[in-house]
């Protein structure tokens, strides 16, 4: 296992939507990989195209900070996801994203979402997910779609955001 670069906005491949992984790809490794470089970083969720893959594949473990012994989380593997549908309710949290540190801005999401996957096996498998799940699982999605973290803030909370970002980038904490 490696930790993998984790590529940061405003790099080309963070904006550009990602290709369905084919059938028989060998993905072991760099599932490996990224997990180790999420639980590393540490984040509760990372998309293929942040390290360089722009394949729809991403990797979540929205507990394991909240566990008492850190090595009893929740992990999960998506590989082609499929978001079949939304809760009616709406929430806003505070996101992070390892492609923009030093940033947390509110965003506005479903709180529960219904989903389709294949598992680390490729088995199919579907299930519905809410709380601070279904927010991980619209981010890292969005990540596959070319989207990041500002694209679903307001021209004023975006530009707030990146001037945040930009000061951040001048003298990380």
């Amino acid at each position: 296992m490696a930790l993998l670069p984790i590529l940061q906005w405003p790099e080309a491949g963070l904006s550009t939507p990602c290709a369905v992984v084919a059938e028989g790809e060998d993905l072991d490794t760099l599932i490996a990989d990224m997990f180790q470089t999420m639980y590393a970083a540490p984040g509760r969720g990372l998309a293929a195209p942040q390290v360089g893959v722009l394949k729809r594949l991403f990797v979540m473990d929205a507990t394991w900070k909240d566990a008492a012994d850190k090595s009893s989380g929740t992990p999960l593997v998506m590989i082609n996801p499929e978001i079949l549908g939304f809760g009616a309710d709406l929430g806003s949290g505070d996101e992070g994203c390892l492609s923009i540190p030093g940033v947390l801005a509110s965003v506005l999401r479903p709180s529960s979402v219904v989903l389709r996957w294949q598992d680390e096996a490729r088995n199919w498998q579907s299930g519905t997910f809410d709380g601070f799940a279904a927010r991980c699982i619209q981010h890292e999605y969005d990540h596959l779609d070319g989207l990041v973290t500002f694209d679903r803030l307001t021209p004023e909370a975006r530009r707030e955001a990146e001037e945040t970002y930009s000061r951040y980038q001048e003298s990380p904490a």
